[in-house]
């Protein structure tokens, strides 16, 4: 399968397979008038499978939301058809309305205006917890 290459856009290559609509989804890019292109299952050398988004547009990504969902992605900004940056993503220390709090009895289940802030407790199991109550971030 092929797709056409951009000329200004963003392209987001080795995504964990499995994990492009996830990526999708919590960016937001449903909702951009622009095209963009969800490949699930690509056949990687390095990775043997791979998910890959390509956004015609040149657009401001939230590289939060990549390295908590899927860190060691790589984001490459493309301009007038040539790459000129290339980005390998990790995970952030603190995550700001990228997911909620599930717990009930957080304070941001009554307080609708406080942000949903994350923290980044143990990089191994790549474990956030909310800041205000130390509940788990559901995966």
């Amino acid at each position: 399968m092929n797709v056409d290459s951009i000329q200004n856009g963003v392209v987001i290559d080795h995504i964990t397979a499995g994990c492009g609509m996830r990526l999708y989804s919590l960016l937001g890019l449903g909702a951009l008038d622009v095209s963009v292109a969800l490949m699930k299952n690509a056949s990687s050398k390095k990775m043997g499978r791979k998910d890959i988004i390509k956004i015609d547009a040149d657009i401001a990504i939230d590289f939060d939301v990549i390295g908590y969902v899927d860190p060691g992605a790589t984001v490459n900004i493309i301009k007038n058809g040539k790459l000129v940056e290339k980005r390998v993503i990790l995970m952030p220390e603190k995550l700001t309305n990228v997911i909620r709090c599930k717990n009930p009895r957080c304070i941001t289940s009554t307080e609708q205006e406080l942000p949903h802030i994350f923290r980044l407790t143990d990089k191994e199991r790549k474990e956030y917890r909310c800041i205000y109550c130390e509940a788990k971030a559901g995966r």
